[in-house]
């Protein structure tokens, strides 16, 4: 199988990331800050140093770098534990559900309210004015995808984030498809809230992520809980990352997800892992522009996203996916938990089948997936 979905996970993962998981397991898997034995210290040990790892990758501080299950955990612990009542927040129109479904709870429990603002491709700065426009003298957080999920569209971070802060607003970021994949750092970025998972671009395992924030912003927690410091205390602890670590963490995956950097870095970085995706991505865009029927949904003129999203006419994308299996490729076909994304740019009704590729995926690869396509665009043949 050839699998070409790693905008939901990468696979497979690395040998130091496999290794070091095992490692962890068979040596010291014992509950890091809940004892003094030998395990236990080699457990905070270990701990210790992947948040030093993860913090240090994106220019964060480690006391404020938390550990989540995944990076819509981390974006509901930056919602919920940064807004307050009457608040109002400005989104794209490309967002995940993993950023409109908590809001939208949010906004029907009363709590705040939200806009969206239309996201346009290649224009930054009418994508900028129309989120200027959305805000109001209750505004406190514009947050939005770094790179849309399904369409591969990069919104204009940088320029957000000043136009947030010249507005005295904070800015957050959903990074699920671009951390590890672009160089994020939140002090150059201007980032407030970054969220991140570490099963995708930093090449970890699935169950992992993180929330890291500024200094001039305190999270309340939304899980309260153990956390080994002051267990005769009623109220969850104050000092960060206790306040919003209950419960034994996944030690195991964050193990595995620092290995998971420390090849990144090793294998030359964001730079390197970009350069070869988005070769690999325009030379599939390439390869079907040329086949009759397809349609992709190629909303930027340079392809730097690792992904795209296409249908084939009289295909529905649900067949479409099926018949690429048959022929040994891995695709997502649907509508990828981005409503608002669909709705926003025409593809509600239909879907689209989303091809991303990997670090670790072939030129050669690509080609023959480009052929499979093309047999089932012209004959709805199986491989």
């Amino acid at each position: 199988m050839i699998y070409l979905d790693n905008a939901a996970t990468t696979f497979p993962k690395p040998a130091c990331v496999r290794n070091a998981m095992a490692q962890c397991m068979n040596c010291y898997a014992a509950n890091p800050g809940r004892g003094a034995h030998p395990l236990s210290m080699r457990a905070s040990e270990a701990l210790f140093d992947a948040r030093n790892t993860l913090a240090g990758f994106f220019g964060a501080d480690p006391v404020r770098t938390i550990f989540t299950a995944n990076c819509t955990h981390a974006i509901n612990y930056a919602l919920k534990g940064v807004l307050q009542k009457g608040d109002h927040v400005i989104i794209s129109s490309l967002e995940h559900n993993a950023v409109f479904r908590p809001l939208y709870q949010m906004k029907t429990n009363g709590t705040i309210t939200f806009d969206v603002a239309k996201v346009v491709p290649n224009d930054d700065e009418q994508t900028l004015q129309n989120f200027a426009a959305c805000m109001n003298d209750r505004t406190r957080l514009i947050f939005c995808t770094h790179v849309s999920n399904i369409f591969g569209t990069e919104l204009p971070i940088r320029k957000l984030a000043a136009l947030a802060h010249k507005n005295g607003l904070l800015f957050g970021l959903d990074a699920a498809q671009s951390a590890g994949v672009f160089p994020l750092q939140m002090g150059t970025d201007g980032i407030d809230l970054l969220c991140v998972p570490g099963h995708k671009g930093l090449f970890g395992p699935m169950g992992t992520g993180a929330l890291l924030f500024g200094e001039n912003i305190a999270p309340v927690s939304i899980m309260e809980g153990g956390t080994g410091s002051l267990s005769m205390q009623a109220e969850q602890p104050n000092e960060y990352p206790d306040r919003l670590e209950s419960g034994t963490v996944n030690l195991p995956g964050i193990v595995g997800l620092a290995a998971g950097i420390h090849f990144l870095n090793r294998a030359g970085g964001c730079a390197a892992v970009h350069e070869w995706e988005a070769f690999l991505t325009n030379t599939l865009k390439e390869d079907l522009s040329v086949i009759r029927g397809v349609r992709q949904f190629d909303l930027v003129q340079n392809k730097d996203a690792s992904l795209l999203s296409f249908v084939i006419d009289g295909v529905s994308v649900e067949e479409t996916a099926e018949l690429l299996g048959t022929c040994g490729f891995a695709v997502r076909a649907g509508f990828h938990c981005a409503a608002l994304a669909h709705t926003s740019m025409g593809t509600a009704e239909t879907g689209t089948v989303r091809v991303s590729p990997g670090f670790f995926n072939t030129k050669k690869q690509i080609k023959n997936f480009s052929f499979s396509v093309n047999q089932i665009a012209m004959e709805k043949k199986v491989c």
